[in-house]
């Protein structure tokens, strides 16, 4: 992502820890809009079992107000149903788009949160950003060639060592450039500031059991039942899974209802588990637990 001059709030954390609420929140505070990273909500029909947030019919901002404009609490939502059931979307597709619209947000000077569970595709966004407006210095890079990858590293580690803990150690034209930033601007600009919903175990175990009964109640077996009337395979959802997979197993006769309900809370909790297991290797998020203390650490890194 070139020219990148923003800064950019990632909110992050297990399945029901409440991400979308608070994201919207800091939306409304910050001037914000929101980018979804969920590979569910992209599809248009997967409304409840993928955890949607309420549409807005209406919105008060004519300037976006088109069909893949998401509105919610009259904060922009961006990629959620951009995609039709069945249609092949991946991670490259989410990258291009994602990266499209950040940079439709700073021109409109407002600031980009992006939210959602599908983990490795925000770290496809944070992970391989190009930062800032640097010229290329070729005397300073011909200089820098002539060093090993090893000699490299430790120069940028003297320079900038908040940078050289996120950086591939091993690639020598990543560390050149971050050291040709670096020593252009002092060093790498931060970009994205990473928040983790901290959530106790039994805490989530317990939203996770309410979120579920909510969504049964809304009908969500019926919106399962209509897509597959409208199209969609079984196949598909299995493969899409937890809610899809599990209701669909049902509507087909091969579970009971309530065993249906029972092996899907216990799937959802192992899938919470996983992500969890994913952000704990991503040493830059911040890990907090009450709302104030993201909106005082928020307010921090846009000053």
């Amino acid at each position: 992502m070139q020219k990148q001059v923003s800064k950019i709030i990632v909110i992050m954390g297990p399945t029901a820890s409440g991400k979308s609420g608070i994201a919207i929140k800091l939306a409304q505070k910050f001037n914000g809009e929101i980018i979804s990273a969920d590979s569910r909500q992209v599809y248009r029909g997967l409304n409840i079992g993928a955890g949607k947030i309420p549409r807005q019919l209406t919105t008060i901002n004519s300037q976006l107000s088109t069909k893949n404009t998401y509105f919610s609490e009259n904060i922009p939502h961006h990629l959620i149903d951009v995609a039709e059931p069945m249609e092949d979307y991946n991670i490259s597709h989410f990258k291009k788009d994602a990266e499209k619209i950040i940079k439709e947000i700073i021109g409109r000077e407002k600031t980009p949160i992006i939210c959602g569970g599908t983990n490795f595709w925000i770290d496809s966004i944070t992970k391989n950003t190009i930062i800032p407006e640097v010229a290329p210095d070729e005397l300073l890079r011909s200089m820098l060639r002539s060093k090993t990858t090893e000699e490299l590293f430790e120069e940028l580690k003297k320079i900038d060592p908040e940078r050289a803990k996120n950086i591939d150690a091993k690639n020598p034209v990543r560390l050149i450039r971050a050291i040709e930033i670096c020593k252009a601007l002092g060093t790498v600009p931060k970009l994205f500031l990473q928040i983790g919903i901290k959530t106790e175990r039994e805490e989530l175990n317990a939203k996770i059991q309410k979120r579920l009964d909510e969504r049964f109640n809304e009908g969500m077996i019926n919106e399962v039942e209509n897509l597959h009337k409208n199209g969609v395979s079984w196949e598909w959802m299995e493969r899409i899974g937890l809610e899809y997979r599990w209701i669909s197993r049902f509507l087909q006769n091969k579970v009971e209802l309530e065993e249906m309900k029972k092996l899907l809370y216990f799937d959802i909790i192992h899938f919470a588990k996983r992500q969890m297991t994913w952000l704990k290797r991503n040493k830059n998020i911040i890990w907090l637990e009450k709302y104030d203390d993201i909106e005082k650490e928020v307010a921090s890194f846009l000053e």
